[in-house]
């Protein structure tokens, strides 16, 4: 953990202020004379009978890796299964539940899918099935059984689940400045908040009678929620059900803390966060206007406004970069990505699939904390669906391997000689099986071992491997055979230990030549 150092030059500044206040200090001063007021000690004492007794505000806190969280399937497959969903309403809304794809092949940026839409359908077998249409001989795709019955289960939950749906809606433009949020911004985000994907074609149908579309000025057009009652945040309602507070606005909260493994803190900054706690506590769904932006109490509203956040999404994760867009709209300061780094036991940031995904700890490691999404289920379904598609395609290339090797034909000349190997080879072994096997096989056998070890020598050029090729072909050779199997394996050994020794001798041969015009040169030299 590091934090920001300061020169002598910029603390005598602070300690000049008015109150002894600063945004990057939030100091109480002691002097050394008790008796004396404080307006005069203010003016007479110097800076060194001062003492700092409270922590950092601003703090740099070093990311330390958890395996944990980033092990977590439905938060890191979240962003490949968005794409999945987007694609497989397209189908569902096609005639016949199948579409070609002409209809999606042009529309690969609006669903956020990288690739080309048919190569990435076909990454995913087990989810949308591939046939060819009626008409031109055009591919076409529809979903597997299992997606179907997925689909089903969905679409049961929306229908179950649409007051929860409406209050979590309606609770995230709550927390907005006016209680009014762009359609736009809505539509980033319903991914996060579980909404289906044509909620926001006709609000005025879809939602209740709470909400209402407005008119936000440039063309802008938003959605704005009336609401009389007073909404407790999750801090707010456990707090009233352990008996540690009354509900009252500028209560002492505390944040559940999850330190991860291996993460250290030094005693200022540990000091500092229990302070932090003890910070009146602000509601996402009260104002927050008269706050100083550089105080305590402002910094804790921020994390309790991410904590809210983050408990009403499905995955109770987002990607930052996303949550970044809502600043404007919910008071948020501009460096609010700071927040999750000096909270590391609230917020963890994870950092796979080339994103930065802000999880909230506490839904992680409390189950009974937060209320679940009834989305969550299904969306972990769908996940297991898609693991299956790696075992299909790993079958799919090794069926088309087994097929191509039967389909090659080439007129190469190495290719006919492969051929014929393979032809007398198949030969032998299958009259050999049969159990016809006498003398007169053997000659042949002998000889197409032979041509067999000066085509591998041919082909590879290097004479260093054909012990490994003559064994290979010698067990081959004894475990398809049944009776003169011995006697061909004697005559295959016998060339093999010729031919090695033949190889040995040759060396030799060289090393010797070389020794001996070695000697002849330096000799030569010698007499010079």
């Amino acid at each position: 953990m590091l934090c920001k150092r300061y020169g002598s030059g910029t603390l005598k500044n602070l300690l000049r202020c008015s109150g002894f206040q600063s945004p990057i200090f939030s100091s109480l001063c002691r002097s050394r004379s008790r008796s004396q007021s404080q307006s005069q000690s203010q003016s007479q004492s110097p800076p060194c009978v001062y003492t700092q007794i409270c922590c950092y505000v601003d703090v740099y806190m070093k990311w330390k890796k958890d395996s944990y969280y980033d092990s977590i399937e439905y938060i890191h497959q979240s962003i490949e299964l968005k794409r999945i969903v987007s694609l497989k309403n397209c189908i569902t809304q096609g005639p016949n539940g199948c579409i070609p794809i002409s209809d999606v092949s042009k529309r690969g940026l609006e669903l956020g899918i990288p690739i080309k839409v048919a190569r990435f359908l076909r990454l995913y077998p087990s989810v949308f099935e591939e046939f060819t249409g009626p008409q031109y001989n055009l591919p076409w795709f529809r979903l597997t059984p299992e997606a179907v019955e997925i689909d089903t289960e969905e679409k049961r939950v929306y229908e179950e689940f649409k007051e929860d749906l409406w209050n979590r809606l309606r609770k995230f433009i709550l927390m907005s400045k006016n209680r009014v949020l762009p359609l736009k911004i809505i539509q980033g985000m319903q991914w996060y908040l579980g909404l289906p994907d044509d909620f926001l074609r006709d609000p005025e149908k879809n939602l209740d009678d709470s909400f209402r579309v407005v008119d936000m000025g440039d063309g802008l057009r938003g959605l704005a929620v009336d609401c009389q009652e007073r909404v407790l945040s999750v801090l707010q309602k456990h707090a009233l059900d352990r008996g540690l507070g009354s509900g009252d606005s500028m209560e002492a909260i505390e944040f559940p803390f999850f330190p991860s493994q291996g993460v250290r803190m030094r005693k200022k900054i540990e000091a500092w966060l229990k302070e932090f706690q003890k910070k009146p506590y602000v509601s996402p769904y009260e104002d927050c206007l008269n706050l100083d932006p550089d105080s305590d109490v402002a910094e804790k509203r921020v994390v309790g406004v991410l904590h809210e956040l983050l408990s009403l999404f499905v995955e109770h994760s987002a990607e930052r970069k996303k949550l970044l867009c809502l600043k404007k709209y919910l008071c948020l300061p501009q460096k609010v990505h700071k927040a999750f780094e000096r909270h590391p036991h609230v917020f963890y940031l994870s950092l796979r699939n080339k994103t930065c995904t802000a999880i909230l700890k506490e839904a992680c490691n409390d189950k009974y904390a937060i209320e679940r999404h009834p989305l969550l289920r299904v969306r972990q379904k769908y996940i297991k669906l898609m693991k299956q598609s790696a075992v299909i395609l790993k079958k799919q290339r090794t069926n088309s391997r087994v097929v191509k090797s039967k389909n090659v034909k080439d007129l190469d000349l190495d290719y006919v000689e492969d051929m014929e190997l393979k032809t007398t080879t198949q030969f032998i072994l299958k009259e050999d099986r049969v159990g016809v096997m006498d003398g007169t096989h053997i000659l042949a056998v002998v000889l197409m071992r032979m041509k067999f070890v000066y085509f591998i020598e041919k082909k590879s050029r290097l004479k260093l491997y054909w012990p490994c090729v003559s064994l290979t072909w010698n067990l081959f050779i004894f475990g398809a055979g049944r009776r003169e199997q011995l006697v061909i394996l004697v005559y295959l050994l016998y060339i093999d230990i010729w031919y090695m020794i033949y190889s040995i001798l040759c060396i030799v041969y060289c090393i010797c030549l070389l020794y001996v015009y070695y000697i002849c040169i330096h000799t030569h030299i010698i007499q010079k």
